[in-house]
């Protein structure tokens, strides 16, 4: 009769010889180390967005010389608000003074001062006085126009009350 071998094919021959099975382990260290190598070269060897800055030119403090007072018909006074641009030419006093309303868009404010320069030349001051409600991105948005439209003479002041009625009253 036969026989089966249930010895697990051990010493006593007459079975297969099994090889000896390897270890399936990888060892990860050196693929560690090379993925932070390669991270810290590029973290290293990047360059990084820098932030594109527009110069102003600030009066000096110590500085007392007088300045030439500055023609009214040369004047735009320009008034950002939150989603609109107020502007007018004159004296907001005066009762003949008359405000209109634009936006910031290149037909907007950015036309009304190419206008300008147009009809005056160069030569005109550009009054910037910001609203309480506007933002930040507001002034940033009419340092750019003049920064497009090439004008070099500008002002930055607070609002006073007699610009504040006159946009009430326009609204009416």
């Amino acid at each position: 009769m036969a026989e089966i071998d249930s010895s697990g094919g051990g010493k006593k021959g007459g079975g297969k010889k099994r090889s000896k099975k390897m270890s399936t382990k990888i060892d990860m260290t050196p693929m560690v180390d090379l993925g932070f190598l390669l991270i810290t070269f590029f973290m290293l060897t990047t360059t990084l967005a820098k932030p594109v800055t527009m110069q102003l030119n600030m009066p000096d403090k110590t500085d007392t010389k007088e300045t030439s007072p500055v023609k009214l018909s040369e004047t735009l006074t320009v008034i950002p608000d939150e989603f609109k641009v107020y502007y007018y030419q004159g004296i907001p006093t005066d009762a003949g003074t008359k405000i209109d309303v634009t936006d910031y868009s290149d037909t907007g404010i950015r036309k009304v001062i190419a206008d300008l320069k147009k009809k005056i030349g160069n030569n005109f001051t550009l009054v910037i006085k910001p609203t309480k409600k506007a933002k930040y991105h507001n002034m940033v948005d009419m340092l750019d126009e003049c920064a497009i439209t090439g004008n070099k003479r500008y002002a930055l002041l607070e609002i006073d009350p007699s610009s504040e009625d006159l946009i009430k009253r326009s609204k009416k």
